[in-house]
């Protein structure tokens, strides 16, 4: 097959059967989800999680959770 006139799915066919001949299966899985794109917008849900805490609320949260760190 000529590469520079493979179209976007022979390209895309080529690419799983090389990942697969090389990893395996299962290595091949683990490849690829790691370039999952997912969705949504994370940097806005991030804020609606955790606010604009001050560095003093940080602080306080982060004593609480590791008391034995306070001495």
């Amino acid at each position: 097959m000529d590469k520079p006139t493979m179209t976007q799915e022979q390209i895309r066919v080529a690419g799983l059967e090389a990942l697969e001949r090389r990893l395996g299966p299962v290595g091949m899985v683990r490849f690829l989800q790691q370039f999952e794109t997912g969705w949504g917008d994370y940097s806005e849900e991030r804020h609606q999680w955790l606010g604009n805490p001050d560095v003093e609320t940080l602080a306080d949260e982060i004593q609480k959770k590791y008391p034995e760190s306070n001495d």
